[in-house]
């Protein structure tokens, strides 16, 4: 699959699962619109704009959106990844500011960074496509993880909706949940107390084992669905296989 000088925009791209897609789309001859809070992954060059964006300020990200359409000519590819976990508690306990915070963040975020491809996408010829970082959690409800799961939900609707919408404009629409991917993410969950996450030491055991994926094979699955016709889903929830163990 020749995706080299195809353009892909990927939301916090400094580490974790941002920084991993990154790094692989580079390696194939993508040309990269990248940004995070903090510095993205890959430093400015020939084939790379990194901007320091936060995914809550809609300016910022529309102007991050036109900046990368004037640049690259087109968004081929547009992945909403920036996102947390935090807060980690029972519900009764939470702090509303920090719940707050985090709905700013994965759903806002996502919702301001569809927003921006979705307006570039009718102005380029061709379609586009858009992925929105999911999760299992969407589907399955997680003691501890009240915010984290309700803002995913989100997401995996929000996705549908935008399909609905979009589909005579030429845009294809996913929420992929990527599986359990060996992240900065995942060694937060493993120093969680039990009596905020009961499930924390099925992570801890996954890590043991070996069984989590990589960022680079998340990469790949997802090249596949946006420019392999053969790899193409039939729906808009898109759940990933795991990486086979070796």
């Amino acid at each position: 699959m020749d995706v080299a000088g195809r353009t892909a925009v990927i939301t916090g791209a400094s580490r974790g699962l941002g920084a991993g897609l990154a790094e692989a789309f580079h390696g194939c001859g993508m040309q990269l619109a990248l940004c995070s809070r903090s510095a993205p992954a890959l430093a400015e060059g020939e084939r790379v704009m990194a901007r320091c964006v936060d995914v809550v300020d809609a300016e910022a990200v529309s102007a991050f959106a036109e900046e990368a359409a004037v640049r690259f000519g087109r968004l081929d590819l547009w992945i909403n990844n920036a996102g947390v976990l935090d807060p980690i508690q029972p519900l009764r306990d939470l702090d509303p500011g920090a719940a707050r915070q985090h709905l700013d963040v994965n759903v806002m975020g996502t919702l301001l960074g569809c927003q921006a491809y979705l307006r570039q996408v009718r102005r380029q010829a061709g379609g586009g496509v858009l992925v929105n970082i999911s999760s299992g959690a969407a589907r399955k409800p997680y003691a501890g993880w009240s915010v984290y799961c309700a803002a995913k939900a989100a997401v995996d609707r929000l996705t549908e909706c935008i399909d609905v919408e979009e589909r005579d404009g030429g845009l294809r629409a996913y929420a992929v949940a990527p599986g359990v991917v060996d992240t900065a993410m995942q060694a937060q969950i493993r120093a969680s107390r039990v009596e905020d996450f009961p499930e924390r030491e099925r992570f801890v055991a996954m890590k043991r084992d070996g069984a989590f994926s990589s960022p680079a094979f998340v990469a790949e699955r997802i090249l596949e669905l946006a420019f392999d016709p053969a790899h193409r889903p039939d729906g808009v929830l898109v759940r990933l296989p795991s990486e086979p163990a070796g």
